[in-house]
């Protein structure tokens, strides 16, 4: 035993004495404290804080129950006791803090992951646009140099040329319009005015205005509904969403085939579905087709309908639309194609 009188060597020499029966009772509670941590390696952050905290502890109490010969002395009481009140203390405060700080490394994860997604998103829209830019540009270029040269003398033949460039003028408007609403989703600038407003109308004018390129395409658009819901959102931008989703059905889907544009009430939510003739979108692009600037093709060019124009922007755009609407949309392979699917707040009564 140790006592306060004794010489800094005699206490020493006690330390080297109690050393090896110290060592020799809370090593292996030491041991078996680091077998738990490798077994609750995958659990979570908690339980490993937890078995952390408990792991000295109980090698304290173990080695100074062995140095002590298990005599339970009125000071060896004390000192468990002590060690026990430690670990009431220490073992729930392990476990709030693992809990804590569990939580902020999935969202310093979940973050670095978002961070990474719209950097890699940023850059492939970049490198996709500028194709897309460049390509009208360069075609606008070339056909005003053509006219200003007199290489097209003929009338009729500047007429055409005249009919291009405005065509080409008027896909790097929208292109650059497309660019713009996107840039105001993603930087949060975008302002709803927002009301009741009326989905049979929206979809009505929707379809009515995709009619010609429809048209054009020898495509079939339908309008059902089952019911007509009134949301609340602004109707500008739920204009857009519908016509966005109209002109791509009517863009992947094949002459001769049939667009159908369907209005219902899901519970307290409005539902807009918009099926096409596709023929489905494989399940390895099924997951993008709201990223920005992806098509589910390496065609970078309209074709001779012009309905592939664009910057492939137009259901990223619609994406961000309905969730500033508190609604949700997705996609799955139905019937001859696929199903796009709005869900929007039902307005109050």
């Amino acid at each position: 035993m140790i006592t306060t009188g004794e010489s800094g060597w005699a206490m020493f020499v006690h330390v080297l004495h109690i050393l090896p029966f110290a060592l020799l009772f809370a090593l292996p509670v030491a041991a078996l404290g680091g077998l738990t941590l490798y077994l609750v390696r995958h659990r979570s952050l908690a339980t490993t804080m937890t078995t952390l905290v408990l792991t000295p502890v109980a090698a304290l109490l173990v080695g100074i129950l062995g140095v002590s010969g298990f005599m339970f002395t009125e000071a060896l009481t004390t000192e468990l006791l002590v060690c026990l009140l430690v670990a009431f203390v220490t073992v729930p405060a392990a476990m709030v803090l693992g809990r804590v700080i569990a939580r902020r490394s999935v969202w310093e994860r979940e973050a670095r992951e978002r961070e990474r997604a719209a950097e890699a998103s940023r850059r492939e829209l970049v490198a996709w646009i500028s194709h897309d830019l460049r390509s009208p540009l360069a075609g606008i270029q070339a056909m005003a140099e053509a006219v200003a040269d007199g290489v097209v003398a003929e009338r009729s033949e500047v007429a055409g040329y005249a009919r291009r460039i405005s065509g080409e003028t008027t896909r790097l408007s929208g292109m650059v319009g497309d660019l713009f609403e996107l840039s105001r989703i993603t930087a949060g600038a975008l302002e709803l005015t927002m009301s009741a407003v009326p989905l049979r109308d929206v979809v009505s004018d929707a379809v009515a205005a995709q009619s010609p390129v429809a048209e054009r395409k020898q495509v079939r658009v339908l309008e059902n509904a089952s019911a007509w819901p009134v949301v609340s959102g602004s109707d500008p931008e739920l204009a857009r969403i519908v016509r966005n989703l109209v002109s791509n059905a009517i863009r992947h889907t094949p002459p001769d085939g049939t667009v159908a544009v369907q209005l219902g009430i899901d519970g307290d939510q409005a539902l807009l579905a918009v099926d096409d003739s596709c023929g489905g979108i494989p399940d390895d692009e099924i997951g993008r087709v709201f990223d920005i600037a992806f098509r589910g093709t390496q065609a970078r060019t309209p074709d001779r309908t012009g309905t592939t124009s664009g910057g492939g922007l137009g259901l990223a755009i619609a994406k961000g639309l309905v969730e500033a609407h508190r609604g949700n949309i997705g996609v799955q392979n139905h019937g001859p194609g696929c199903r796009f699917e709005v869900r929007l707040p039902l307005a109050a009564p």
